[in-house]
């Protein structure tokens, strides 16, 4: 498509990459680890100010308290009663602490940021707001009303905002959500997401002194490794699932019978219908402990989060934002993942849900995170378009009403 045909205003992105990087550096420069209180107000304060213009198209902006957590939601809407509405949702807490040597963000060259969160997902959420700030300035903007949901604690499992974005995906307000998780590191968007579960198996048996009457003693850790490789086994009898046993502990004094193992499992599964049987398969692996005298082997824990699954309605959204990409000169892909994101609770609760729509980057979660600046404007220029061509095309996606 001529870039002539193409609106003036989402164009004009492409050259602000140099103040898209200092933007970013600003927010990434500011620490906001899941687990520091003063620097997610502060980052939530931060955002509030920028998002402002967003809520300034008839909408509103607050700082959204949750139950349990120090931190906000910054909630924005706009165009309240416009015939469509779309969720946007992201968050602003990052893996690095108040404490981690990681704080400060470094120029690699002329396209590449290393910084805290430049990927995961400070970068999205600049993506997010420039391509708002674009497209609520074009001539058809009315036609499309949203919320944005900006949360703080996405990292540790979104516990304390999960029933907020719940709320709001089965609300139903929207006619699908927008997530701005990192693309994957070849651009690709996100297909489908696992599940995820943190279980601890926990194995009780009895204390005895370990020379004096070692027979009266129940073994807990000899027990617990009995019943961790057949846990490790059902990587081979599942498809579609993981499991990692990530940590265990145990004992006390080396003369003592130990009379407590833990084991802590991260589970995740690629189907909903995997998340029963997997652990039926775990309880009834334990059968065998739990039949000696005096043990017991008993699971714990839960999916925080239930599998991202592809729907028809989510693959008419992606060939959507897919034609639009192509207008650009981007030939996008989107591929499965392992991790989570809070677009699994959106799916899960019924709202169809694009993810990944982000820039593109790598290493996150390391001190070696980086984006690609480019994809800061490229990234915002598809979705602006992609919103313009839908306020323009009302059945631009087959299924959404």
């Amino acid at each position: 498509m001529p870039l002539s045909s193409i609106p003036a205003l989402v164009h004009a992105l492409g050259p602000r990459v140099d103040e898209f990087r200092e933007r970013l550096i600003r927010w990434s420069d500011q620490n906001s680890g899941s687990e520091n209180a003063s620097g997610l107000i502060a980052m939530a304060e931060l955002l509030r100010r920028e998002f402002a213009t967003i809520a300034a198209h008839d909408g509103a902006i607050e700082l959204v308290q949750l139950p349990d957590h120090a931190a906000p939601v910054l909630r924005v809407t706009f165009h309240p009663n416009a015939p469509r509405r779309i969720l946007f949702s992201g968050h602003y807490d990052t893996v690095y602490g108040a404490s981690h040597a990681f704080q400060r963000c470094e120029r690699l060259g002329d396209d590449r940021l290393r910084g805290p969160g430049v990927i995961d997902m400070k970068g999205g959420l600049l993506v997010m707001l420039a391509a708002l700030e674009a497209f609520l300035q074009t001539a058809s903007a009315d036609q499309i009303g949203g919320e944005i949901l900006l949360t703080p604690d996405e990292e540790t499992g979104s516990v304390a905002s999960r029933g907020l974005l719940e709320a709001a995906a089965l609300s139903k307000t929207f006619s699908f959500a927008l997530v701005f998780e990192p693309a994957r590191e070849n651009g690709d968007l996100v297909r489908a997401r696992m599940g995820t579960g943190i279980f601890k198996a926990v194995c009780r048996g009895r204390a005895a002194h370990a020379g004096r009457a070692p027979e009266q003693g129940r073994n807990a850790i000899v027990a617990l490794a009995e019943y961790l490789p057949l846990v490790h086994a059902l990587n081979q009898e599942f498809s579609g699932v993981l499991l990692n046993i990530g940590r265990i502990s145990g004992g006390e004094a080396v003369n003592i019978v130990p009379d407590l193992a833990v084991a802590e499992i991260n589970v995740r599964i690629a189907r909903a219908t995997d998340a029963e049987r997997v652990l039926a398969r775990l309880r009834a692996l334990a059968e065998p402990i739990n039949q000696r005298e005096g043990f017991s082997l008993q699971i714990e824990g839960a999916f925080n989060r239930l599998p991202k699954e592809v729907t028809p309605v989510d693959e008419a959204i992606f060939r959507a934002w897919q034609k639009t990409a192509a207008k650009l000169g981007c030939q996008l892909g989107w591929q499965d993942v392992g991790g989570g994101s809070d677009g699994n609770l959106l799916a899960a609760a019924g709202l169809p849900t694009l993810d990944g729509l982000g820039p593109v980057g790598n290493h996150l979660h390391s001190p070696n995170e980086y984006v690609e600046l480019r994809s800061l404007a490229q990234r915002a220029q598809i979705a602006a378009l992609f919103l313009h061509d839908l306020a323009e095309n009302p059945e631009l996606i087959e299924g959404i009403s």
